[in-house]
């Protein structure tokens, strides 16, 4: 049999006489890569689920058929107090591992079976509603996450602008380097962009909007690669321009930044080779600028997207359902997240309260007696 992801040929699980430890681990992860790409979960969310199973497994040195629940708990709460995850993070290793015991423990695929004729022992369920983290609130971002005020956003982008001229002024390579991620940046917050999202963006992703001709061929994004729901392709969404200075700088970035870089792919944001710039390379420079300017804490590459968010809110005036639908959030909730501006029900209940009190304290001093 081929391995599924690797290419690379395998074992079957129930073969006679021939119960190596190793071998059934590595022939139950691969059984559970099928089962997953049967479910269609993409290659990746796949790998990073066998590796945090085999970190488990590094790391109690047990095999999953002597897992216990107490080797569980060990385990996440060395991942808290050592490594100091984040709560989502832990909830969904803990699922990762869940669903990997859930694999393990269902009589269609025999393992228990096979466990048990090898080893004595079946494999248990070990992630119970006793351990496992609970999803009890939609926001579990950290606190300090907030966007940018306008004026930070303003010298975020002036500084990023600096830095070609600071390249190109010491003599050093990189300065279109400089220039991509500075344009990076600045679409990333024109359209409300996650960061794999404005990594992944091509030419073809950008046309005329008829109803708004003065934005020319840069009125409307197609975005190809939104965050996925589970065991589904990345989510489709288009997303109007909005402001007046965001088509000039991609045009200007593509006529005259782009062709020195890879001026043969579609990629509007590519490395030397033509590959998409790597988020890690942005997340680095974005961090290097938000020291050197020395703003407060909280600022990510995420803080370009709810900074989208709250302007459009607070400063212009948007509707709620215009803004969810341009960043393609699902639910009204998620959205009111990313911004301290009210639902209309307590802003009408605020004003009608205030609007009595003011009447009540300019009433005549009989009247309200």
């Amino acid at each position: 049999m081929v391995d599924p992801l690797e290419g690379r040929l395998i074992r079957l699980p129930l073969r006679q006489g021939a119960f190596s430890a190793d071998a059934v681990f590595e022939d139950m992860l691969t059984g559970w890569k099928q089962q997953q790409l049967a479910r269609n979960f993409t290659a990746g969310t796949i790998r990073g689920r066998e590796s945090l199973v085999r970190r488990f497994v590094d790391h109690t040195g047990h095999f999953p058929w002597d897992w216990t629940v107490g080797d569980a708990d060990e385990f996440f709460a060395h991942e808290r107090s050592i490594l100091n995850l984040a709560f989502a993070t832990i909830r969904a290793y803990q699922t990762h591992l869940k669903v990997f015991c859930d694999f393990l423990t269902d009589p269609v695929y025999e393992w228990d079976r096979v466990c048990v004729q090898g080893f004595g022992r079946s494999p248990a369920q070990i992630i119970t509603e006793f351990n496992r983290a609970r999803h009890a609130q939609n926001n579990e971002q950290a606190p300090t996450k907030r966007p940018f005020a306008r004026a930070e956003l303003q010298g975020f982008f002036d500084l990023a602008d600096l830095e070609v001229e600071r390249v190109l002024a010491s003599g050093r390579k990189g300065a279109v380097a400089a220039y991509r991620d500075a344009t990076v940046f600045k679409t990333a917050y024109a359209w409300g962009l996650r960061a794999n999202e404005v990594t992944h963006l091509q030419t073809v992703d950008f046309s005329r909007n008829r109803r708004a001709p003065q934005f020319g061929e840069f009125g409307v994004l197609q975005v190809r690669y939104g965050k996925a729901q589970r065991g589904s392709p990345p989510k489709r969404r288009s997303v109007l321009t909005v402001f007046d200075w965001s088509p000039d700088v991609l045009d200007t970035w593509i006529r005259s930044g782009l062709p020195w870089l890879a001026p043969a792919v579609s990629e509007i944001f590519p490395t030397a080779n033509g590959l998409p710039v790597p988020k890690s390379n942005l997340h680095r420079r974005f961090r290097d600028y938000i020291d050197e300017l020395g703003y407060a804490p909280g600022l990510d590459i995420h803080s370009l997207r709810r900074s989208y968010v709250t302007h459009l809110f607070e400063h212009f005036g948007f509707d709620h359902t215009f803004v969810q639908r341009q960043v393609g959030h699902e639910h009204a909730s998620t959205t009111s997240l990313y911004t301290s501006v009210s639902s209309d029900y307590q802003t009408s209940e605020l004003n009608r309260v205030l609007e009595d009190m003011i009447e009540k304290a300019v009433r005549p001093k009989e009247e309200r007696e």
